[in-house]
């Protein structure tokens, strides 16, 4: 039996990741996935109850589990606490224990849903892109880093095996979509960027049928808006992915609607891109889509079955045409919307 290991988190995280549990609990019902849960405290709710945002009670579920869905974390609550010991922190210690390495983040605008997007719909149609963003390296972990009085510094640092791994990931995912890889850095201005394309350049020599173009993180930033649907699979830094997936929210119409998945060597780790909301946590008004689609990208990517996830898709782009929640434009409850994914999804 695959088990599940569930961090709800803080904030409005237990209320989306409620309902996308809800929908795997459909979803065995019809595919017969024989799904176990086991639930977790991670985040500021860890704080509160053990004084760290990754116990190790959690260390050893998630360690345990096929596939872990995350609800959302941190808040101001916590921000007084010691950089060392914040949700935040706790998140990316989860993402190198596991060797989490490669975030997948689809920013696709599903048809029909056009009108979701703030952009025009002759630019919006037929968008579908997968940013991978290289998860464990670069400036988020690079050492040294430090702060005085004086001055504050971080190191943005890359490893050829680094660089590699990920563009191995992204390479294989453009093969089985439209053939053509987006890579983004800084080459002009940092020999990190420098480095970056030339040893993508190097792994692209394995894929001869996946078109390779080289981009600058800042015209990507303006060419991601403006002709979203030149690119197919994009992959970059740590930072720059961190940046250009939030950006990328803007395609489908909500940062509430994109979903994600972290894969390397351990425990895959699937969560919704949103933060945790404080401010409507509690009220019934979140939007779950976007755990929802993470739970179809753990069918598809942790339990192997893509038909899962597919039909999980295709049940939430039929529950937006007909109910959609505050941020969207509608009126149904978090509970409201989750209803209507079901019962699509139950045909």
């Amino acid at each position: 039996m695959p088990k599940i290991a569930v961090l709800p988190g803080d904030g409005i995280g237990p209320e989306v990741t409620d309902a996308a549990v809800a929908v795997l609990k459909r979803a065995d019902e019809i595919f017969d996935l024989k799904l176990e849960f086991d639930y977790f405290d991670f985040g500021g709710a860890a704080i509160d109850a053990h004084g760290e945002p990754y116990p190790e009670a959690t260390r050893r579920g998630v360690r345990a589990a096929d596939a872990t869905l995350l609800g959302a974390i941190g808040g101001p609550k916590w921000d007084g606490v010691p950089r060392e010991i914040r949700a935040e922190t706790g998140l990316l210690a989860l993402r190198k224990d596991q060797g989490l390495f490669a975030n997948l983040r689809p920013a696709r605008v599903l048809e029909g849903l056009e009108d979701l997007s703030p952009l025009k719909p002759e630019i919006a149609r037929g968008v579908d892109v997968l940013i991978v963003r290289e998860l464990t390296g670069g400036i988020y972990f690079g050492e040294p880093r430090g702060m005085s009085e004086a001055e504050a510094w971080n190191t943005l640092r890359y490893s050829r095996p680094e660089v590699e791994r990920v563009a191995r990931v992204a390479f294989e995912a453009a093969a089985k979509r439209r053939n053509k890889l987006t890579s983004v850095e800084k080459a002009n201005v940092l020999e990190v960027g420098e480095f970056w394309r030339r040893t993508v350049e190097e792994v692209a020599a394995d894929w001869p049928q996946v078109e390779l173009e080289h981009q600058y993180v800042d015209a990507m930033a303006m060419h991601l808006i403006t002709h979203p649907a030149d690119f197919d699979v994009v992959v970059t830094s740590n930072i720059f992915g961190d940046i250009l997936s939030d950006l990328a929210s803007v395609l489908p119409g909500s940062l509430g609607l994109l979903p994600s998945a972290s894969l390397g060597e351990g425990t895959p780790l699937f969560e919704p891109v949103h933060g945790s909301a404080p401010d409507i946590a509690g009220r019934g008004l979140a939007n779950p889509t976007a755990a929802i689609l993470s739970a179809g990208m753990l069918a598809t990517y942790a339990l192997e079955r893509p038909e899962v996830g597919t039909a999980i898709e295709n049940a939430v782009a039929a529950a937006l045409k007909r109910r959609r929640t505050p941020d969207l434009g509608g009126d149904a409850s978090t509970a409201g919307f989750t209803e209507a994914v079901l019962e699509s999804l139950a045909g």
